[in-house]
């Protein structure tokens, strides 16, 4: 049972890559989210930086801790949705993570990789859109719309770097395909993406409403869903197994014949964090599944966790436990 929750991001690694190397030098402060998209994190850190990992809530970044930080070169965040937990970041915690980088001279990279697939939230102001001091970098794909396959992306910059970002992009990749671009601004200016889009929305709805639908009827009371209100993952917490119960839990899936990932290497292993503290997690995608492929994938999950409960419960002696 795979969803492809992070499979599809080459364009926006390259714009994150871009990023890192014309705007961060060694030693520079990095605010990241904790748990958060460990490629983003891997590319700031090959440049020499240093993560300052802010742990996320239902809210998303803990902005209140911002100031606790020491000096920071920019801030990297997934405001709309999320990765990995999915929450959603309102409209006070973006002006204040604004105005903590007006302060500082930050910038902000905004990664609005599936901003698409609203199901309960309302659109809300992209921190580009309320960015008046040309500090934000907005970050997008069109992949999670139309197809990975395409490896289109876009950057939305303060003018100030439009040059040196653009003479970057020619000396790392002259061969941007002209004619999909062009087939995509077609599709953009008479209203044809918009229309696709909605379709996908609502295809991608009912996929999330039969993924959640059969985790609560399967697995019950055992087992916490969040991160539904947009996106094309959600993430499946399970009370009764402790973090480091993870990877038992993804082999004992593996041989029942799906595949899910953990929520464990999302963390920073370098950051204090509540992870050793907190229940098994599973990041699940639904944007590839059928609805059939769903059910049969939930019910093959749900033995597995039931068999690691189990285990639990008798109090065996696994490595996971002791």
């Amino acid at each position: 049972m795979r969803g492809g929750a992070d499979h599809d991001r080459e364009r926006s690694q390259q714009a994150l890559d871009l990023c890192a190397r014309l705007l961060v030098d060694p030693g520079d402060g990095v605010v990241v989210e904790n748990p958060g998209y460990r490629m983003a994190h891997n590319a700031f850190e090959a440049c020499g930086a240093k993560l300052l990992c802010v742990d996320v809530d239902e809210h998303g970044l803990r902005t209140d801790r911002l100031d606790k930080l020491g000096p920071a070169q920019l801030a990297y965040v997934t405001p709309t949705h999320q990765f990995p937990l999915g929450s959603f970041l309102p409209i006070a915690r973006r002006r204040a993570l604004l105005a903590w980088a007006a302060e500082r001279h930050a910038w902000i990279i905004e990664d609005d990789y599936d901003s698409e697939y609203r199901y309960s939230v309302r659109p809300e102001a992209t921190l580009q859109s309320l960015d008046s001091r040309g500090c934000v970098i907005h970050v997008g794909t069109f992949s999670k719309t139309l197809s990975p396959q395409l490896r289109l992306g876009y950057m939305v910059l303060p003018l100030g770097l439009v040059d040196t970002f653009t003479a970057a992009k020619r000396v790392a990749d002259r061969h941007a395909a002209t004619g999909v671009q062009r087939a995509l601004a077609r599709l953009l200016e008479d209203g044809s993406y918009d229309r696709h889009v909605r379709r996908m929305r609502r295809l991608q709805q009912a996929r999330q409403h039969a993924l959640v639908d059969a985790l609560m009827r399967h697995i019950g009371e055992n087992v916490k869903v969040e991160g539904t209100a947009s996106g094309l993952h959600l993430v499946a917490w399970f009370p009764g197994l402790p973090a480091k119960a993870e990877p038992a839990l993804i082999q004992a899936a593996r041989e029942r014949g799906v595949r899910v990932y953990p929520l464990g290497p999302l963390f920073h292993p370098g950051a204090r964090t509540r992870q050793p503290h907190r229940s098994a997690g599973l990041v699940m995608g639904y944007a590839l599944l059928e609805l059939a492929a769903i059910e049969e994938g939930v019910s093959r999950l749900a033995a597995a966790v039931s068999g690691l409960q189990q285990r639990t419960t008798l109090k065996l002696r696994d490595p996971f436990w002791s």
